[in-house]
This record gives C-alpha cells, structure tokens and sequence, in this order.
C-alpha cells in the first residue's frame, strides 16, 4: 500500500501537464530575472551618478542658471583614457562656473570608476533578448 502512494505521488510529479509544460517558461523566467536584475543593477548606478551630476551642477551654478552647460556627456568622458583628459574636458566645460569645481570634477571621476558605457548596457540587453527564443525552444 505505501508503494502504490509512492508511486502515485512520483506519476503525479513527473507526469503533471502544467510542470511539464511550465518548466522550460520557469527556466527562461528565472534566468530573465537575474539578468533583469544585473541589468537593473548598472542601469540604477548610472541613474545614480546622471542625478547625483544634475543636482552638483545646479548647486554649482545657481543664481547663473544660464552658464550652466547643457549636458555633462557621461559616455563621453568615459571614452576617454585618462582621468586627466577627463578632468581637462571637465574643466572646459565647466569654465563658466563662478565657483569652485575641483571638488566637483574629482567626486565626479572616482564616480565614474564603476560605470559601464551605455552602449555596452544596451548591448548586454540585446544580448539577453536575442537568448530568450534559445531558452524557449531548450
């Protein structure tokens, strides 16, 4: 008798249509939720670092919110090789600003250590995207 409900509870287990047919979706799931989350995790530190640079150059600049410089390219410092080009670029751009930057440029280039490109993000999505049909068919 305990071997007739073994068997059932093993019969039940393995031949279950909604594990059978749900597997391969949970699989792909999960491993979308880890990349989701890695992805999330870059994506959330340049979020970061962009409101962190909003916030430092309005605060540089207020008062002259005219001199302020449209935009503090990210990518493009980041495609630079040194963190004194970085700085030069930084300085340039900066040039308008009535008060201190150094402190400023130097937070900001110890930020921009653990940063990835935003290509390399995007890329790294399409790369996700193009394994899911993969894990369909697995």
């Amino acid at each position: 008798m305990a071997a007739n409900k073994v068997g059932k509870r093993l019969v039940n287990k393995t031949h279950s249509p909604s594990r059978n047919r749900d597997s391969g979706q949970a699989i792909q799931r999960r491993q979308a939720r880890v990349t989701v989350k890695y992805d999330r995790k870059e994506l959330q530190k340049r979020l970061d670092v962009e409101k962190w640079i909003d916030e430092s150059i309005e605060r540089l600049y207020e008062g002259r919110e005219v001199d302020m410089p449209d935009e503090v390219n990210i990518d493009d410092l980041l495609d630079m090789e040194t963190d004194e080009q970085r700085r030069s670029n930084l300085q340039i751009l900066l040039r308008l600003c009535a008060n201190n930057t150094e402190e400023f440029i130097q937070d900001l280039l110890v930020k921009l250590k653990g940063l990835q490109k935003q290509t390399l993000l995007r890329k790294n999505g399409l790369e996700v995207s193009n394994e899911e049909p993969i894990l369909e068919h697995a």
